[in-house]
């Protein structure tokens, strides 16, 4: 993977503008790694994609990860700060392999879910609904005392080992941090999904860059691609000249 110039993440921000919220990274992804196609990068799994963008943040935006939480206790807003090298999980073995389970009769072929996968429950009704489809697109075998079966007819128990696998396997996708409030002293885990946490910032550097490239190439003349070469600091003092 490679670091992105600001005219790259711009136009990677703009494609992903168009794409369903579990697409928008896409060609982020793609383009930090120009060997490999938007629809190779959809194979990664979730685990996978989360680890690129944590490395691709680091490059961005910096090492420190700065938040703010609600208190699940008393409700308290507070304030968070993390660095990146504290949110890398090793998986215990290859996230991308395919995965087995033999118990109580049942022998299951599966894997890790991947972007691609997450089309399957974008569409339904509820989270029940939503968790099936996807267990569903990531069981590639049932059998049941020799006999095949659809995953639909999984019993509840396998497919809790299922999922244990799963998260053994690509523990990057399910990240939780721990938070502690200052008002109340009360302490919780919270998900953090590096892939919503990003594109926030993203789209607020985005949508920031280009009100300066608009100020700049209003006042000297200046195109898009000259305005975004200049360092932050240079076109930092340039905005100053003009706004003072």
């Amino acid at each position: 993977m490679r670091p992105l110039s600001a005219a790259q993440l711009l136009d990677a921000w703009e494609q992903g503008l168009s794409q369903p919220a579990y697409r928008r990274v896409l060609p982020l992804l793609a383009a930090v790694s120009p060997d490999s196609s938007i629809d190779t990068v959809a194979t990664l799994t979730i685990g996978e994609r989360d680890r690129s963008l944590l490395t691709v943040r680091e490059w961005t935006f910096g090492a420190q990860l700065a938040g703010v939480a609600n208190c699940s206790e008393c409700d308290e807003r507070l304030e968070w700060l993390l660095s990146a090298a504290d949110l890398y999980v090793e998986p215990q073995f290859d996230a991308a392999r395919e995965l087995l389970l033999d118990a109580d009769g049942y022998c299951i072929n599966f894997r890790a879910p991947n972007i691609s996968d997450l089309a399957a429950p974008a569409g339904c009704a509820d989270i029940a609904t939503a968790h099936r489809a996807l267990l569903e697109r990531c069981v590639l075998k049932a059998r049941f005392n020799d006999q095949e079966i659809p995953a639909s007819e999984l019993p509840g128990e396998i497919v809790a080992s299922i999922e244990k696998r799963i998260a053994e396997a690509d523990p990057q996708a399910d990240l939780k941090i721990d938070l502690r409030c200052p008002a109340c002293n009360g302490s919780w885990e919270a998900i953090f999904d590096i892939e919503s946490f990003f594109w926030t910032e993203i789209n607020a550097w985005a949508q920031r860059t280009l009100w300066e490239v608009h100020l700049l190439a209003s006042a000297y003349g200046w195109c898009e691609s000259e305005i975004l070469i200049l360092t932050p600091g240079r076109r930092q003092f340039y905005l100053g000249l003009v706004s003072g």
